[in-house]
């Protein structure tokens, strides 16, 4: 079947609301690896994807979930060890008393829930995000993804500062002053919360500001927003949905900023590609919580999402790939670097690990930022060329990097090269 006729299929049974990446899509029909291929044969490499976060088709997940598939698959009212397992382990990952975990399918799933907990452990309903944030498409989340929504229909309850973003923010630079700037703009939204009668719940952190970034920005900052949320009696979420499973070069993003957070989010990446999330906080909150409502989700925790949960733990650890991220992702980070300092439209190199974005600008000393259909004609000519990336920013003018884990140096060197070429034609 063509390409076109397959298109008109999907408008036809899906309709008009879903979104296809590039100008001309790409079929995709197979994956292995950090490799992709279309339904004429042509090799892609992914520069994108991190819900395979260990690679497409891995073996042994895919074995795992296929020997417990003919076993047994259920929920969690039953007893079964997998999920008790998966548990134990994701609680031993984590810093200070973040042992306890409660399982869903999806990141929004658990971001509603790390909310909902949030709500009821402190008996606040506020809660403080970021312009141009994303973190899920429930009716409670799409209500904190600031970027999903015109600003004239936040609900009340909302508090919006400005992501930390040193390079196109409002506030420019690395020093004091700077992250100085960004607390005291997140003080004067806590204290417009505080004006609409509302105190916070929690923060939605995000450990790397995606969806107006990706931003790492300086420690002080996030330790700084975390003490000013808890001393107005809110909690800290951090949404790891995208950065967790060592996507940063860490186990969890938040861990480079050298903080706690009361609730920990984890999405995609925990099932490599099968529906599994989690979120994971202390025993005190999660009993407080408890004592309130109870929990039950049909599919989170199921026996089967548990062994490929596992099983993306087990790859992790025996493949060495939080030590890879960590290498390649330095690697890949000068190369950018080196890249940005030949190609005037590379205005910053920003992220770090595995989660990287290249900021175009259309002027380099005004930053202003390169068009989305400029980018868009990037992006497809880059899968042209057999890369995939796609975009991201508050302006839509990042060019994303964020491939599956087993990304080598040598896959390095391939996506630079073609980056190169692509804008060098420009």
């Amino acid at each position: 079947m063509s390409k076109d006729a397959l298109l008109a299929r999907r408008l036809t049974a899906m309709g008009p609301a879903y979104k296809l990446f590039y100008d001309r899509p790409v079929h995709l029909v197979r994956g292995e690896g950090v490799w992709l291929w279309d339904a004429d044969g042509r090799r892609y490499l992914d520069c994108y994807n991190n819900v395979v976060s260990v690679g497409h088709c891995h073996p042994r997940v895919v074995e795992a979930m296929y020997r417990q598939m003919q076993t047994l698959n259920t929920h969690t009212r039953y007893l079964h060890e997998n999920v008790v397992r998966l548990a134990e382990r994701l609680g031993g990952l984590m810093p200070g008393d973040l042992n306890t975990c409660m399982f869903v399918c999806t990141g929004t799933e658990a971001n509603d829930l790390a909310m909902q907990i949030a709500r009821r452990v402190t008996g606040n309903r506020g809660a403080l995000v970021t312009e141009a944030s994303y973190h899920g498409n429930s009716l409670l989340v799409k209500a904190l993804s600031t970027d999903a929504y015109p600003a004239d229909e936040r609900p009340d309850w909302l508090a919006v500062m400005e992501p930390p973003d040193a390079y196109r923010g409002p506030f420019r630079g690395n020093d004091a002053d700077v992250v100085a700037n960004y607390l005291a703009n997140a003080g004067e939204a806590l204290a417009r919360l505080e004006d609409a009668g509302h105190r916070p719940a929690a923060v939605m952190l995000d450990s790397v500001w995606d969806a107006p970034g990706p931003l790492s920005p300086h420690a002080d900052y996030v330790r700084g927003l975390c003490e000013r949320v808890r001393a107005a009696g809110g909690l800290v979420i951090a949404d790891e949905v995208q950065s967790g499973h060592c996507r940063t070069g860490d186990w969890w993003g938040f861990e480079a900023y050298g903080i706690v957070p009361d609730i920990v989010t984890l999405g995609k990446p925990s099932g490599n590609g099968h529906p599994l999330a989690a979120v994971v906080t202390t025993p005190d909150i999660a009993r407080e919580f408890a004592s309130r409502t109870s929990y039950f989700n049909t599919f989170g925790g199921n026996p089967v999402s548990a062994a490929a949960g596992l099983a993306v733990l087990d790859v992790i650890e025996s493949e060495g790939l939080r030590a890879r991220v960590a290498d390649s992702g330095a690697y890949l980070h000068s190369a950018l670097e080196d890249l940005a300092r030949k190609h005037d439209v590379i205005g910053a190199v920003k992220g770090r690990g595995m989660f990287l974005g290249l900021d175009l600008v259309a002027d380099h000393d005004s930053r202003e930022p390169l068009s989305r259909e400029a980018l868009g004609r990037i992006t497809t000519r880059l899968a042209e060329e057999g890369i995939l990336t796609h975009i991201t920013g508050r302006h839509g003018n990042v060019l994303k990097i964020r491939p599956p884990l087993p990304f080598d140096r040598s896959h390095a060197d391939i996506a630079v090269a073609a980056i190169d070429q692509v804008l060098a034609g420009m």
